[in-house]
């Protein structure tokens, strides 16, 4: 395959992945916004969402006020944002449309379809009368484009450099959402201890928690996975080990990373063994690796070493497969 056709699909899957990730983190903020809590409280969910994307300068430099308006206008349909679901959907179908040969005809038709309803949306307003609504909509088109895409395309290399997009970005996605969410939610706890928490406009400290904690899992779908593997009251060390460790969870770090050493093991050329070795050492560090060794060396520690490894093995694909970077 040349490897302008395989940037291409590599980045068409990355950009569709980042705007239902996109999509995810807004309604879990949007929906925790409108629980009982002080007005810094809900700033500062606002402001941990545009930390996990690395937006807060570039927020700044076109909003005062960091509220619920603002970053859901910044993160929905900002042109100048690069991470925005306008963006984001704009480049997945840009890049779908270069390698238009390579593509099922379903699976061209699914990104195009998606960019032209989701500008039809905004300019009826849609956001603007349901945010919730609007973001499952953004979610059901990116399981539709994925559906679609492992449905009808022959399993060749263009299959497996999306699926390698699509599972690299969700593993980025992952790693920065739980770091940042247990960094505001376990500031000045004790980790394993009940909840300590004031100004929560009158709910009880372990209500507050429950609803948090059951957030940052609905987030990535893990609510139901959660309540059937354990079975018992939300801790934080579970989550975290639901969301790091689990092969089985569809949206952790582990299986993420398996599927992509998987599908970088079939599309291996003559220089890719450094980058394979990388990948597989990684897989292997999480497949071995125990939640309390990691929470007791520190979570965020872990996760920024994750997060170089992943992008490390990004820049390694884009030299060993894809174009070029220009210097």
């Amino acid at each position: 395959m040349l490897s302008r056709t395989a940037d291409h699909l590599f980045w068409m899957a990355r950009y569709m992945e980042r705007a239902e990730n996109t999509a995810r983190m807004l309604n879990v903020s949007y929906e925790t916004s409108l629980l009982p809590q002080s007005a810094d409280m809900a700033e500062t969910g606002w402001r941990g969402l545009l930390s996990i994307s690395e937006l807060t300068p570039a927020f700044h430099a076109k909003y005062k006020q960091v509220n619920a308006r603002n970053v859901m206008e910044f993160m929905v349909r900002d042109e100048t944002n690069f991470s925005s679901i306008w963006c984001c959907l704009r480049a997945a179908r840009e890049n779908a449309r270069a390698v238009r040969g390579s593509l099922t005809t379903e699976v061209w038709e699914t990104q195009n379809q998606t960019w032209l309803e989701f500008n039809r949306l905004l300019k009826q307003g849609a956001f603007e009368q349901d945010p919730a609504d609007f973001f499952e909509w953004v979610k059901f088109r990116s399981h539709l484009s994925r559906g679609v895409t492992v449905g009808t395309m022959l399993m060749d290399e263009a299959l497996h450099f999306l699926r390698i997009g699509t599972f690299l970005e969700r593993a980025d996605n992952t790693a920065r959402l739980i770091d940042v969410k247990f960094h505001a939610l376990t500031a000045g706890k004790d980790f394993f201890g009940p909840a300590a928490a004031n100004g929560n406009g009158g709910a009880q400290p372990q209500e507050v928690d429950f609803y948090h904690w059951s957030a940052v899992l609905r987030s990535v779908s893990g609510f139901e996975i959660y309540r059937k593997v354990y079975r018992n009251v939300i801790r934080p060390e579970k989550v975290a080990e639901l969301l790091v460790l689990r092969p089985d969870m569809p949206r952790s770090l582990a299986a993420c990373m398996n599927e992509v050493q998987a599908n970088l093991r079939l599309v291996a050329n003559q220089q890719s063994a450094e980058t394979e070795r990388r990948a597989g050492r990684l897989c292997a560090d999480l497949q071995f690796a125990r939640i309390d060794e990691i929470l007791s060396t520190g979570l965020h520690a872990y996760l920024t070493q994750f997060l170089d490894r992943v992008n490390d093995l990004g820049a390694g694909i884009g030299r060993d497969f894809l174009v070029p970077v220009a210097a």
